[in-house]
């Protein structure tokens, strides 16, 4: 970028004007967007004076306490500094002197256009005023009141159709609900069939309830049916401990990013079928996928035990996933396992939840979430020459010279968090890849700085890395 390509606050207005007509949401945070990318594409450097708030207000055609709220909430994000007498000015980035990024951490990021705070405040009074804090604060019904179970199916609508309420479960998370299904469905030592890179909260379940994974091969659709069928005639042979269910993550799948085609779907289904196989589709990232197929659940709901969390689409900080059964008696099933282990999810929280998805404000924040991931990924795109992909994170596969483990190793050194394909594999040598997530970073000034210096690092043959000697 030369010095004639960046923006100057003094004479290039056209800029800042055209800051406030573009996007969606508040205008303060239209002018918090326009500086962030402004800086992470070099037009604003550090160090370069903005305009006045007074000036700029003027300038825009808004009033002052627009701007205002829009220079506290930059100089939040570490964008700008004030300089006393001197002005306002872009900061030095932040992120290259961080001890540690966290490209590991699957997390949806902060939402674009989105006043978190006024939105959690606005939430929570509201949520007061329409309920007793005493019932707040107190034991609630296990797997959810029918108030939420109803929002829930409404949550679940435009994924899976109508949805019979009585058929849902509120769980205090995805990882709550699978642990459940796998309790209430199979017993000590029955295997449960998967890709061989999945999610690793699975096999850590399996394990700790004391049942096993068998893996199932795959393409670049995902699971292929003609490996199920030969994974289920074997484990039929083995009528003690055969498999009881198939796990599967078919729309962006955690972590190749991968997504099963309808087709495919139908194959898996009419397999499954064949040896009564339940399935546990967990189903985080549908939402984010531009032309995805309908759920597994959506084309066979009486084979399918659904799973989706509001942790990966609007905040971890919502413990909240709903599980849809393929009927009211395995619902009971799954229940009464839940309650062993969790008797609730945490009701303000919970309540929370449900009243954002009753007066539209999730939906709001997941078009905020749904927003920022894309202009993530195609940040990560652009800076490290892969395609781009969909959702929060994507699957990168390494260049020979580097091992998914040494690099993993390599970037800790260097203050960046990766989670290698060792991570999610079910045995050994499957992949050479690392699993990028583009959500946990502050801010895309962050994540650009963490970004390059990966694609640094990536260039780097290992053996010069491993011949630095301090």
């Amino acid at each position: 970028m030369t010095p004639k390509d960046r923006i100057d606050p003094d004479k290039d207005a056209s800029a800042w004007v055209a800051a406030l007509q573009v996007g969606s949401g508040p205008r303060y945070l239209r002018l918090v967007d326009f500086i962030e990318l402004a800086v992470a594409e070099g037009t604003l450097a550090p160090g370069e004076r903005v305009p006045a708030q007074r000036s700029l207000a003027a300038l825009l055609g808004v009033d002052l306490t627009t701007v205002t709220r829009g220079f506290n909430e930059a100089r939040r994000r570490g964008l700008i500094e004030a300089r006393g007498p001197l002005g306002t000015f872009i900061s030095a980035p932040r992120a290259e002197l961080a001890q540690r990024v966290d490209l590991s951490m699957n997390i949806p990021p902060q939402p674009a256009g989105i006043d978190t705070d006024a939105l959690l405040r606005e939430g929570l009074s509201r949520l007061l005023l329409r309920s007793d804090a005493d019932l707040l604060m107190t034991y609630h019904i296990g797997g959810g009141s029918s108030a939420d179970c109803a929002a829930g199916a409404k949550w679940l609508g435009p994924l899976l159709g109508a949805v019979d309420p009585a058929r849902l479960t509120v769980c205090p998370g995805a990882q709550a609900a699978l642990a459940a299904l796998i309790l209430a469905l199979t017993g000590p030592g029955d295997a449960v069939l998967s890709e061989p890179l999945i999610y690793p909260g699975l096999p850590h379940a399996v394990e700790q309830l004391g049942r096993r994974i068998e893996t199932v091969a795959t393409d670049a659709e995902g699971m292929r049916p003609d490996a199920l069928e030969a994974a289920c005639r074997l484990n039929d042979m083995d009528g003690l401990h055969g498999a009881r269910l198939l796990y599967l993550n078919p729309t962006l799948q955690n972590p190749t990013g991968a997504t099963m085609s309808e087709a495919r779907r139908l194959d898996i289904l009419r397999v499954a079928a064949r040896y009564s196989l339940r399935i546990v589709e967990d189903d985080p990232y549908w939402r984010f996928a531009t032309d995805a197929p309908p759920p597994l659940a959506r084309l066979a709901p009486s084979q399918v035990c659904y799973v989706s969390t509001l942790s990966k689409v609007l905040s971890p900080g919502l413990r909240t996933a709903f599980l849809v059964m393929p009927d009211s008696a395995s619902r009971a099933r799954v229940l009464s396992a839940l309650r062993t282990f969790s008797l609730m999810a945490a009701p303000l929280a919970n309540a929370l939840a449900m009243q954002w998805i009753e007066d539209g404000v999730a939906a709001q924040i997941f078009e905020g979430v749904s927003a920022e991931a894309r202009a993530r990924q195609s940040m990560a795109a652009q800076m490290l020459g892969s395609l781009q992909s969909e959702g929060i994170h994507l699957w990168y596969t390494l260049p020979s010279y580097w091992q998914a483990r040494e690099l993993a190793a390599a970037a800790s050194t260097e203050g960046l968090a990766l989670a290698p394909s060792t991570a999610f594999e079910q045995g050994a040598g499957i992949a050479n890849a690392i699993r990028i997530s583009l959500g946990a970073t502050a801010d895309r000034v962050q994540l650009q700085a963490a970004l390059r210096r990966l694609s640094t690092l990536l260039a780097r043959d290992r053996s010069m890395h491993a011949q630095v000697i301090v």
